[in-house]
């Protein structure tokens, strides 16, 4: 075997090594159980944040119906047309939020996605609004996030009636919080101090939010980021919800934190996988930034907290801070940073490092599908345009390889007259490619460039919300998740469904579009010769179902594109080929692919009278 067969032999198995080794690494879906404890929160008067005290739990063995933590408190009702729910008036918490427009299956009977939870409920979740004392303010003389508040007006909390909350301390202070929303998923808390006393008190105003335990839906899957997320002057930091647990120990608060102060222009939130929460404090001024962990009661904690404001006897400080708690669509979140002021918004939506690629190409299948309609047709739009802006290397590739298919007969002289003097055959390849300017390595560069831009599209695919639940036609109704046919109920004909995901026959249940995959490589292949050498041969003949497997559990959209772009390669390698003189011969190609090699000469099993 010479040193190209085994260099061949060794990618291909480190190649399939590597991708199972993704596989069990990376599962697609780990689950994880939320914490059954929650303790109290309570305000401290050194201008902090309020912290864990104390030591009672609140009872969250199993998940419990919404509407039992939810009728503990008085509320008030939250409805826009993207989003349903309540606001508790303890501690003016928004705990209990819908996004109505979307279900967690696509189940006739699905759930709505509930993106917040009150505490007593599995993935209790929730943001809040209040200040923190710092001078002339006790611990009790300050909103908490389990202060009871008042309505002072408003009834329903919509795009067009916001709602304000009001508390009075009983020491010459009273607080407010006018809470409005638009019609997407953007809510605004105005917060004011009211100081009627007759001396000057100092506070600072922050708005936290409150996560119970790592999400019990968590993806954990490498190329996605689900955890923290924040902007601090232009500079983005993602930060997975096991790198959290690695803070340092704040021995004053005996919480593990990591503070960052922002001049200006920032925010800080938790995202998941298609779903997110911020906080955006007023964008022109200074805020402190923060991420917390309870290691006591395996809490997470996010907070804004704003400087210290000095209220004058009769007078009264006013703050504004944002919440957006709803899905990452592009346009939205977009709409956002364009047109309201949040400062590099669009980088919350998990680019990866292809980011250069990932967005342009999103917003092109973005600009496509506006036109289009169609999420599938789409894909395959954008397919042909990538292919089309390809094209000039495409074409430099597939006239090198007519030439080169012109070269064989003179290959196959050399390689008679060299025999076995390997160097004497490659630098007689080498002359007889710069004498007629064929350069071998031109056939790569179109590989090259397809990997990027079909991980870029992965990533684009996987984490983009549009593409979740987006149709194509037929049994395709989502192009986020995998083909849902099989094989091994012949595509719905017989009277069982597909195995179970998990299952040791998903393996081998194919739906439609990976085997139209493996078809379109294996067409592809048979636009030239098979290898002469028994080993390529055999993996070359080999590769395409072994993909065909491999890439059956993909996202449908991904490998639509894959069957698309394979399409569109093979009559662009026919039609250049044929107009250089080196037609393929398909159908020969693949008869001759059929046909056994015939047994050498010195092969005891070879036909008697045969030398």
């Amino acid at each position: 075997m010479d040193d190209q067969n085994k260099n061949l032999i060794l990618a291909t198995a480190l190649s399939f090594l590597v991708i199972l080794t993704w596989f069990w690494l990376f599962p697609p879906e780990e689950v994880i159980v939320a914490p059954d404890v929650e303790a109290p929160i309570s305000a401290q008067v050194d201008g902090t944040v309020p912290t864990v005290a104390g030591d009672t739990a609140q009872s969250a063995t199993a998940p419990t119906a919404a509407a039992a933590p939810v009728a503990d408190t008085p509320r008030v009702t939250i409805q826009t047309p993207d989003l349903s729910g309540s606001l508790s008036l303890l501690g003016g918490r928004i705990d209990d939020l819908s996004l109505t427009n979307y279900k967690e299956s696509l189940d006739a009977d699905a759930q709505t996605v509930r993106l917040l939870r009150p505490v007593g409920e599995v993935d209790a979740y929730f943001a809040t609004f209040g200040w923190a004392g710092v001078e002339g303010l006790s611990a009790d003389a300050v909103p908490t996030p389990d202060t009871l508040w008042s309505v002072e007006s408003g009834e329903i909390l919509t795009p067009e009636t916001p709602v304000t909350l009001v508390w009075d301390n009983g020491k010459g202070q009273i607080f407010r919080n006018t809470v409005s929303v638009d019609d997407k998923f953007m809510f605004s808390f105005e917060q004011s101090l009211e100081n009627t006393s007759a001396s000057s008190v100092t506070a600072r105003p922050y708005g936290l939010l409150r996560r119970h335990g790592e999400p019990s839906y968590l993806k954990n899957f490498f190329i996605l980021h689900e955890g923290m997320v924040r902007m601090s002057d232009g500079e983005l930091e993602e930060t997975k919800y096991s790198k959290i647990l690695k803070y340092d120990t704040d021995a004053r608060e005996g919480t593990q934190a990591e503070r960052v102060e922002v001049a200006q222009s920032g925010w800080i939130g938790y995202t998941d996988h298609y779903w997110m929460t911020t906080l955006i404090p007023d964008q022109a001024q200074p805020f402190r930034s923060v991420s917390k962990y309870f290691a006591s009661r395996d809490l997470y904690q996010a907070e804004a907290v704003m400087a210290p404001n000095v209220v004058a006897p009769n007078a009264t400080a006013t703050v504004t801070t944002r919440l957006f708690a709803g899905a990452k669509e592009w346009e939205t979140i977009r709409n956002y940073e364009e047109n309201n002021g949040v400062g590099g918004f669009l980088d919350s939506i998990d680019w990866g490092w292809f980011f250069f690629l990932t967005k342009p190409i999103f917003w092109l299948l973005h600009t496509l599908n506006q036109f289009i309609g169609n999420m599938g047709w789409s894909i395959i739009a954008l397919t042909f345009i990538l292919k089309a802006l390809v094209l000039p290397l495409a074409y430099k590739s597939y006239v090198s390889m007519a030439k080169m298919k012109e070269l064989q007969p003179e290959m196959e002289k050399l390689k008679e007259r060299t025999g076995d003097d390997k160097q004497a055959m490659q630098q007689g390849m080498m002359k007889l490619y710069k004498d007629n300017k064929v350069n071998p390595a031109s056939g790569c560069l179109p590989i090259f460039l397809q990997i990027p831009i079909f991980f870029s599209l992965y990533k684009v695919i996987f984490v983009t919300i549009e593409l979740r639940h987006a149709p194509w036609f037929g049994w395709i109704n989502d192009l986020s998740a995998p083909d849902p046919s099989s094989i091994l109920n012949l595509f719905g004909l017989l009277p069982w469904g597909s195995p179970e995901v998990g299952s040791i026959f998903a393996i081998f249940s194919l739906g439609v579009l990976p085997i139209l995959l493996g078809i379109s490589m294996w067409l592809q292949q048979k636009l030239n010769l098979a290898p002469t050498d028994p080993t390529q041969k055999m993996i070359f003949a080999w590769m395409p179902w072994v993909f065909m497997f491999m890439l059956g559990s993909f996202a449908s959209g991904l490998v639509l594109y894959w069957i698309t772009n394979n399409t569109i390669t093979f009559l662009q390698q026919y039609a250049i080929m044929t107009s250089h003189g080196a037609r393929p011969d398909v159908f020969e190609n693949i008869k001759g692919s059929f046909k056994r090699d015939p047994k050498p000469a010195n092969d005891p099993k070879a036909p008697k009278g045969k030398k």
